[in-house]
């Protein structure tokens, strides 16, 4: 399991934001998946998405990686984010539009009023 761990690791830590998911950004395969990606597309975040139906090693070892039960996980800057009700709440106070930003990821401005 080391193995795995280290892919994970290399994938959070060599893009600015992995979302481990059912499906990808552009065909997610469950609701939760879907939610977090449209959150993401709504602020034009960058995501690297991860198919964890596609490698069943990810798919367990994400859970343990973040000591998280459930997919999706959102990750920014290589830290564990949280999972669709963690990533709606922050996208709805603007904490998550804020942790991009301050991670350096380029994001949508909003419009100004």
């Amino acid at each position: 399991m080391a193995n795995v761990q280290e892919r994970i690791q290399k994938l959070i830590s060599e893009n600015p934001v992995v979302l481990f998911m059912k499906g990808t950004p552009e065909s997610p395969q469950c609701g939760f998946s879907g939610q977090v990606v449209q959150i993401l597309d709504h602020l034009g975040a960058p995501v690297v998405g991860v198919n964890v139906l596609e490698d069943a090693e990810i798919r367990q070892g994400i859970k343990e990686f973040a000591n998280w039960p459930t997919i999706p996980q959102l990750y920014v800057k290589g830290e564990f984010v949280g999972g669709c009700d963690i990533a709606r709440e922050m996208f709805q106070s603007g904490e998550l539009q804020a942790m991009l930003t301050e991670a350096g990821v380029a994001i949508k401005q909003p419009a100004k009023a």
